[in-house]
């Protein structure tokens, strides 16, 4: 799908946008979270776990209860988000290594190169993971094409994920802290001589594995993949909460005087989870539940610096999550054994890489006091929708085909139904969604028939109506068979 023409542009905008000058355009704001459940924030109805910065959000502004990212992992949510389309049309679009290329096409429309092309600062600080450079990277050097090529023009960002090599943080292309006498060097495929590891010297981990994490030990803290060289530039996880959000609020100060775009990736709570000395205790869940806590007081301090600019009327604020949550994620860190009755996915079953509800049904919450009416929505939207939409709301085109739709006044709680339909991705399977009615097809080694919910009705999928809907069932199978079709699907799954 083509973005709206801006022919067709002012039928779907809302009045309070009409007129607006250059400089009165919003800012925009993209907080993402990395495995936050949709059943983490207190908002969302949260008891053991208070996120008062999260909720502020939802009482000034449009908090969702239908909301999902388009898979139920890292990368290919991701994916969608920056680019508007299926991950399923990109076959390179999965968990990646921390020395992966770049999977996206520096060619193709990103949602920083549409708003960059409506003349916004564009910027991106935090988590990544969608790869950096052609797949043989000099971590020493320039580090290309990465996150400018993509239309941000500045970063500051993980080249990967907390657990995964390189532990180093890359700034416009450039890693942080290098020394040129110390050069770091990365392999996912053997270890270098005489690096200790997660595996063989348990003696130096602060914190241990439950499953995989063998590699390279940095900060206390066995990794995936290993490293050696570069000790000056290794981070430190406590810290990097309060540096990305300094980052952050850098960006915000640098700008603001004129229209921008800043994607903040938190790293919370994904694994390592190594929560600041002030947040750790805090929860009474173990780390899980700290770097919650510790997320969202940077929300909260965001937030405060966007006021202290006086930003905050006009910025749009966008909150969500990258997928699903998970407890146990490779390290012995008792998420399980503290959970108590905490409930990460709220009312849904399943969790992160899962195609069931709790991996794919996500926080998400729209601010713009100029222009949003605080409530609640059940409206089903999507993130991939934000690339068309964004181009709505500042008048751009693009001639790229994606899969974004332009549901703009949903978004702002204007007027709309939000999105018919939806596919969603687990681990190497899918479902289809459309209207309240979600379809599993069958996967070897998993439900062996179709299965059929109405998650209005059932939203811990439990009672499979395939029987008894069959000719709805068969209508949907055929609409699943087309939009592979018509989305330009070319994974094997």
């Amino acid at each position: 799908m083509r973005a709206t023409s801006l022919f067709g542009l002012a039928a779907l905008m809302p009045a309070a946008l009409f007129g607006q000058s250059q400089q009165e355009r919003p800012n925009i704001v993209i907080i993402e979270a990395d495995d936050l459940g949709f059943g983490d924030l207190s908002c969302y109805g949260a008891t053991a776990l208070k996120t008062p910065g999260m909720d502020r959000l939802a009482e000034e502004g449009l908090r969702f209860t239908d909301a999902f990212c388009t898979a139920a992992t890292s990368t290919p949510s991701r994916y969608s988000l920056l680019t508007g389309k299926y991950p399923w049309s990109n076959k390179d679009a999965k968990i990646l290594p921390g020395n992966a290329a770049l999977i996206i096409n520096t060619q193709q429309i990103t949602l920083p190169k549409v708003l960059k092309q409506a003349g916004y600062a564009t910027g991106a600080v935090g988590k990544w993971h969608l790869g950096l450079g052609d797949g043989s990277v000099d971590w020493n050097d320039r580090i290309y094409p990465g996150a400018r090529e993509v239309g941000y023009e500045y970063s500051f960002i993980q080249a990967a994920t907390n657990d995964r090599v390189p532990c180093i943080f890359i700034e416009n292309g450039k890693g942080v802290n290098l020394d040129p006498k110390d050069p770091i060097y990365v392999s996912y495929k053997r270890n270098f001589p005489g690096e200790p590891t997660g595996k063989d010297n348990p003696e130096l981990l602060r914190m241990h594995p439950s499953v995989g994490h063998g590699g390279s030990i940095v900060n206390g803290v066995p990794r995936i993949g290993f490293q050696t060289g570069g000790k000056k530039a290794q981070w430190k996880d406590e810290d990097m909460a309060e540096l990305f959000l300094n980052k952050a609020k850098d960006f915000l100060k640098e700008h603001k005087d004129e229209a921008f775009f800043l994607y903040y990736g938190l790293h919370q709570p994904h694994v390592p989870r190594v929560p600041n000395e002030r947040f750790a205790g805090k929860s009474g869940m173990g780390p899980r539940g700290d770097v919650i806590l510790e997320a969202d007081w940077c929300v909260s301090e965001f937030l405060k610096e966007m006021d202290r600019l006086g930003l905050t009327e006009n910025t749009l604020v966008i909150l969500t999550s990258d997928n699903g949550p998970v407890l146990d994620d490779g390290y012995k860190d008792q998420a399980e054994e503290l959970i108590g009755s905490h409930k990460p996915a709220g009312p849904y079953r399943g969790w992160k890489t899962t195609r069931l509800m709790g991996g794919t049904c996500i926080p998400f919450i729209v601010r713009w006091p100029k222009v949003v009416k605080p409530g609640v929505s059940d409206k089903l939207v999507c993130q991939m929708d934000l690339l068309a939409s964004l181009a709505a709301l500042t008048g751009q085109s693009y001639s790229d085909r994606t899969d974004s739709q332009n549901t703009l006044p949903v978004f702002l709680g204007q007027a709309g139904n939000g999105r018919q339909e939806l596919v969603i991705e687990g681990m190497f399977d899918y479902a289809f969604r459309q209207g309240d009615w979600v379809m599993l097809p069958p996967y070897p080694g998993k439900n062996k028939e179709y299965e059929l919910y109405n998650i209005k009705e059932d939203p811990m999928q439990q009672n499979n109506l395939a029987d008894k809907e069959r000719k709805r069932l068969r209508q949907m199978m055929m609409r699943f068979e087309q939009l592979k079709r018509e989305t330009q699907k070319i994974t094997d799954f």
